[in-house]
């Protein structure tokens, strides 16, 4: 199924790839004729010209005879130059732009995934099937596919020209043929499931690179290099132990196929030279030349049938990877009719939510009813684990809920088109990610075509513009790889300034205060009125200071809400909140 699959990609550009086939049927044509050229040669040297050339220059003149010869060589060389150029430019085109397509389709694919899909798999083998596996392909279709269309146009004009010369010497020349053929096949067998598992120790070996490059900071700070490069060795060993077992198979076929040339190519100057120095007729010394220089022309490069074989089958290995993530549909999706909400009121009702991450997994929220009121803002509070965070997921619509039902504005969000529902809400999440570019883009990437004036205002209402004018370049300071050149709570206002400027109706703060000093959170909650004026805000904190405002104060524990009201109400009920708040403030 993946070869036919990566065959359909080639169809939208059947006018490219037809010129780029005529174009290498033909250099080969011209590619077989210097054995020809030769063979002429020899003969009309010899006094017996082939009979179309005297038929052409109709002359027995020497001079004419040697210019024909001259000149019908360079053309003969012209046109091979010719046609090898037209072919090498047209395949490698084609296999960047086939190249740029499987990329695009394979990113495109895993951009509307399910987060639960990047939480399973490992970044560094996605990113070897995005990478190394497109690039693959990309290398079979600027060489591999050529040597095969070549070696069929070879096997065919090689073996009509032998057998109109001699078909008795045409089969001693070609008996190696089906016995090359049978290893090639069997090769391939042996082969293809080897070069599976080279692509999958590669994407294990690039995962481990990932996780320690990234992770850098936790490795040196642990003393850990050693255990990490141990670990990174034995990923190494496995992709080398792997690639070593399809190599020893692929160092054995060529020697093995070259004896069966060589048997073929003997017989071949046996027969014919008994026959020309008998002198029966039968063959001519230019015929015996020509017939010799064909047999190898024939034989030789099926020896690189293997290495090309081989290529297709580290090809066809890399595309089912490929496909197994283009073909895989996302478990999150848009409804066939969506609905879309211009802008959002901001009600937000949950009735009766469950949700557990897998089957055999407890539910991380139980029975959960909440009705939000457009403009309210509410605050979150509950121990690590009950919930908090994942409730934000369900919202967001990153997994769909176990049982019951959310909706927005009336509306189920499993009905609203998932790029508007995401729309409508300015996420800060506690996991902080930027972009390697400057303050200014990243603060932009929530609006692109906002203007330099509102990106600056945003920063101000998040407390971040003071830091950011220190800085020599000010805004178009580069923050880095994930933003390593700034502080955790630089970062955290850098986001709180990302989701005022997207301007969302919804705005959810998770842990939005939770890497910044004393002073800051005040200078941010002085702003919060203005930030969520007339917004549905909802509140996630550990540090209770940054919800004590809320209009409304929902405490979860083990995945159910246990305590409602405002802070001074829940203060006066003495329970879980109470007991938070206690801890907090030191009493």
């Amino acid at each position: 199924m993946s070869k036919k699959r990566f065959f359909a990609y080639l169809a939208p550009y059947k006018w490219h790839l037809r010129g780029a086939i005529s174009s290498s049927i033909l250099n080969k044509i011209f590619d077989l004729m210097p054995p020809l050229l030769v063979g002429w040669v020899i003969d009309t040297v010899r006094g017996t010209p082939p009979f179309w050339i005297h038929l052409f220059t109709q002359s027995q003149n020497a001079f004419y005879l040697a210019a024909f010869l001259s000149v019908l060589a360079v053309l003969i060389f012209f046109f091979e130059s010719l046609f090898q150029w037209a072919y090498q430019h047209s395949f490698m085109t084609l296999a960047q732009r086939v190249q740029h397509r499987l990329r695009m389709d394979t990113y495109h694919h895993l951009q509307h995934r399910e987060m639960a899909y990047f939480e399973n798999h490992r970044l560094g083998e996605t990113l070897a099937i995005v990478n190394d596996d497109v690039n693959q392909m990309e290398r079979f279709l600027n060489t591999g596919l050529n040597e095969i269309l070549q070696v069929v146009v070879l096997m065919l004009m090689s073996g009509a020209i032998m057998v109109s010369i001699s078909w008795q010497l045409a089969i001693i020349g070609m008996l190696p043929i089906p016995i090359i053929l049978w290893g090639s096949l069997a090769y391939q067998r042996l082969i293809s499931p080897r070069y599976k598992k080279v692509r999958e120790a590669v994407g294990n070996l690039n995962s481990r690179l990932e996780n320690n490059i990234s992770g850098i900071m936790v490795i040196q700070s642990f003393g850990a290099e050693s255990f990490e490069e141990k670990r990174l060795e034995a990923a190494s060993d496995a992709y080398q132990q792997v690639n070593r077992h399809a190599i020893l198979i692929s160092a054995r076929y060529v020697p093995l196929i070259r004896m069966a040339v060589v048997a073929g190519f003997a017989g071949v100057l046996l027969v014919g030279s008994y026959w020309v120095l008998k002198d029966n007729g039968i063959l001519t010394v230019g015929e015996l030349v020509l017939f010799a220089m064909l047999t190898e022309r024939l034989l030789w490069p099926l020896t690189r049938l293997g290495t090309t074989l081989d290529d297709y089958e580290r090809a066809m290995a890399s595309c089912q990877r490929i496909f197994h993530i283009i073909d895989t549909p996302s478990c999150i999706q848009d409804s066939p009719n969506p609905v879309i909400l211009t802008t959002a009121q901001g009600d937000i009702t949950l009735e009766n939510v469950s949700f557990g991450y897998g089957d055999n997994t407890p539910s991380v929220l139980s029975g959960i009813s909440l009705h939000i009121q457009p403009g309210e803002i509410i605050g979150i509070a509950g121990k690590t684990g009950c919930g908090k965070s994942t409730l934000v997921k369900l919202l967001m619509r990153f997994y769909d809920v176990s049982q019951g039902d959310i909706c927005i504005d009336g509306h189920n969000i499993r009905h609203l088109k998932l790029q508007n529902l995401r729309q409508n809400i300015a996420l800060v999440s506690q996991d902080i990610y930027l972009f390697h570019g400057s303050i200014l883009e990243n603060i932009a990437y929530a609006r692109p075509d906002a203007s330099r004036d509102a990106v600056l205002a945003a920063a101000q209402q998040a407390a971040l513009d003071g830091f950011v004018r220190t800085l020599p370049q000010g805004y178009d300071t580069l923050v880095g790889e994930r933003g390593i050149r700034l502080s955790g709570g630089q970062r955290q206002r850098l986001s709180i300034a990302r989701a005022i400027l997207k301007n969302a109706p919804i705005m959810i703060f998770d842990e939005a205060t939770s890497a910044v000093d004393t002073e800051t959170e005040k200078l941010i909650h002085d702003n919060l009125a203005n930030i969520i004026k007339g917004k549905t805000a909802i509140l996630i904190a550990h540090r209770l200071s940054t919800i004590r405002h809320a209009h409304r104060i929902l405490v979860l524990e083990n995945g159910r809400i246990v305590e409602t009201g405002s802070h001074d109400a829940l203060r006066a009920q003495k329970g879980i909140y109470a007991e938070l708040w206690r801890i907090q403030v030191g009493e």
